[in-house]
């Protein structure tokens, strides 16, 4: 379920941290890691049991005159899980390509009862958000929604350049508050799941401790090494046991997926 996968990030901790290089939004490789027409799909389990799905896409759209790609993040409850807690988020973007950095922002929630829907437009010249919510708020420069953060990463942070201990550190609005993410680079690993096996970054953003999570290493991401940088894997070790989010399907994407005999 998305709602673990991206609430999760909310989550990290404006710390400092012992990092080898601090790595932040300004950085700006060249590389373009994913386009229009990507399609990425997982299961959520807990143990042996799947209890959700979640479907991430990338189109093209125009958004005020602007090219932009609309990337939606989706989840679902599935089985048994579904029949008790009935779940279905979803998670908008609209990046425009030159800049990477979003134009607009959807969060539409549905949980059980639990409804929640709000959306945010970024002013890039007066630094500030527009939002359903909380109307108008200042925000830091170059300032990035959950879904740009990570589809930013992938074209300029998830790379051979890492060194272990390297953090990343993007800024976020979320939930009507400003958000630093801190991603802590852990080496390369290979993976084996359901599309094959695969070398990997391994990544763990730090999270907050008492929450959710018992340490700020419990939850772990692996980015696939090749060109495309998609997710391989996500652990997420939480007080009420362990969730493993894992790709099942993909098509579009920009480079053929890597994968070690």
């Amino acid at each position: 379920m998305n709602r673990i996968l991206i609430v999760a990030m909310s989550l990290i901790v404006s710390v400092a941290a012992q990092a080898q290089k601090l790595i932040t939004a300004d950085r700006n490789t060249g590389h373009i890691a994913y386009g229009a027409g990507e399609q990425l799909t997982y299961v959520m389990r807990y143990g042996f049991i799947v209890g959700g799905k979640a479907n991430f896409t990338v189109q093209d759209t125009i958004m005020d005159g602007v090219k932009a790609n609309h990337v939606v993040c989706n989840g679902f409850t599935t089985g048994l899980p579904d029949m008790i807690f009935k779940v279905r988020d979803t998670y908008e973007s609209y990046i425009d390509p030159n800049t990477q950095l979003p134009i607009k922002a959807v969060r539409n929630i549905s949980e059980g009862r639990y409804r929640y829907y709000d959306e945010i437009l970024y002013d890039r010249e007066l630094d500030k958000v527009y939002t359903l919510k909380k109307g108008t708020e200042d925000v830091p420069a170059k300032i990035l929604d959950v879904v740009s953060a990570f589809y930013h990463a992938r074209n300029n942070t998830f790379d051979d350049n890492l060194e272990i201990g390297d953090t990343i550190r993007y800024v976020t609005y979320f939930a009507g508050q400003v958000y630093p993410l801190l991603i802590k680079y852990r080496g390369r690993e290979a993976v084996s799941t359901r599309v094959g096996k695969v070398m990997c970054h391994k990544f763990s953003p730090i999270t907050e401790v008492g929450r959710s999570f018992k340490t700020e290493d419990d939850m772990q991401v692996w980015i696939s090494c090749d060109g495309n940088r998609i997710p391989i894997k996500i652990k997420f070790d939480l007080v009420v046991g362990s969730f493993v989010c894992e790709l099942t399907q993909y098509s579009g994407i920009k480079y053929p997926l890597e994968k070690m005999s």
